[in-house]
């Protein structure tokens, strides 16, 4: 993953509440305004000389919210070897949430097809049984930034499963079917985010094999995970926090102008940190991918404006690994309806500003009142951190 903070040099101002609001409300012009009210949910728009990395960001309080054991598989990312476990994690009775985000790296003796699947043994004395209660998994792909936007599409939109598998004592099975099939080429990334529920206690490997052999063989022919390479990936563990929910210190007034919400941005949002079984060793998760950051802001309109959310790719100069930027967040409703946005919607990516990506307008509520507005964020895998949130009044008379 392109973990910015942790690899380049940061453009951030922090997460303080600072002053300087006017410079950008003198900044919203009457053709900008019109470009931010006229665009399409989702859709890319130019607004030049709106955006910066010094609009005023909102100061915020984090709640961890209960939630399922949080396993990452992204260090290395790049397994270089023909066969090998990339992570191998103990999960307890309940939820688990896993995102495996590995990629076929096999160079030598020569580039090889390969797949890299999932594998969950029953480890208890009792028959397992595994039901998902969210699933989301892509075909094979170089397309990084597309796996990861619509990983977290379909993730959001995913029902539970109503049947349960069983494992019995001892056994294992692919958590992912799919992958003990799938052809993994050199240079594809397999991407998996999922949640289930198990009622016994197991362990959780992600293994590259061949094609011939299955993923549960190899699995318990492999004594233990390859070395970690935490430069070159997000991290791998079992860590502490998988939901935080986001309230907003103060009561946002359009009249303000523009702010700005910023999260993992390894700084005001720290990483957060999990344990490796292999090791012991304390490991952060350099970008908090995969935590689901449920936010909550308070606002309302003295002048009578809407308000604009928008979000951008600040990184896309900085290096060849942040030209791109691309999510998919829950929004509650405001000038459109409720639901699931990919950002962008009508291509692949946003490369940086003056592009913008709009994602709602919430419209003022008569006589100016304090109203709540929602959404659900997570890191967007394949992207540099962080991805600015940005509230932008906007006059839609």
């Amino acid at each position: 993953m392109n973990i910015f903070p942790t690899r380049r040099k940061t453009l951030l101002v922090g997460c303080a509440l600072i002053t300087g609001f006017l410079s950008h409300a003198q900044q919203m012009t009457t053709a900008l305004n019109d470009v931010i009210t006229h665009t399409a949910q989702g859709h890319i728009m130019q607004v030049p000389g709106l955006l910066s990395g010094q609009i005023p960001s909102l100061s915020y309080q984090k709640i961890v919210l209960p939630g399922p054991q949080y396993l990452i598989s992204d260090d290395p990312e790049y397994i270089r070897v023909p066969e090998g476990v990339a992570l191998r994690e103990p999960v307890q009775p309940g939820s688990v949430r896993l995102y495996l985000y590995n990629v076929n790296g096999v160079q030598q003796p020569e580039k090889m097809d390969r797949k890299i699947a999932a594998v969950i043994k029953n480890t208890g004395s009792q028959p397992m049984h595994i039901r998902m209660l969210k699933y989301s998994s892509q075909k094979p792909t170089t397309n990084y930034f597309f796996a990861g936007k619509q990983g977290l599409a379909d993730f959001f939109s995913s029902q539970p499963e109503t049947v349960a598998r069983e494992v019995k004592p001892g056994a294992s099975l692919c958590l992912d079917p799919k992958q003990d099939k799938a052809v993994v080429k050199y240079d594809e990334l397999v991407h998996g985010f999922y949640e289930f529920v198990i009622d016994q206690p197991g362990e959780i490997s992600i293994v590259q094999t061949d094609m011939k052999t299955p993923a549960t063989i190899a699995s318990a022919r492999i004594k233990s995970p390859l070395d970690t390479k935490q430069y070159a990936g997000a991290g791998r563990g079992t860590y502490g926090v998988s939901n935080y929910r986001i309230i907003v210190d103060d009561t946002l007034d359009t009249r303000n102008g523009m702010t700005q919400l910023l999260v993992a941005d390894g700084k005001k949002d720290p990483w957060v940190i999990g344990k490796e079984a292999s090791t012991g060793e304390l490991k952060s998760l350099a970008g908090n991918y995969g935590v689901l950051y449920n936010i909550e802001l308070s606002w309302k309109s003295t002048d009578g404006k809407a308000l604009a959310l928008v979000t951008w790719n600040p990184h896309g100069d900085n290096s060849q690994w942040c030209g791109g930027m691309a999510n998919s967040m829950i929004v509650s409703g405001g000038k459109f309806k409720e639901g699931i946005i990919q950002l962008p919607s009508n291509q692949l990516v946003t490369t940086k500003a003056p592009e913008a990506i709009l994602v709602q307008i919430f419209t003022p509520s008569a006589g100016g009142g304090i109203q709540k507005a929602h959404f659900t964020y997570s890191p967007p895998g394949a992207s540099c951190l962080p991805t600015p949130l940005v509230l932008v009044p906007v006059d839609l008379k």
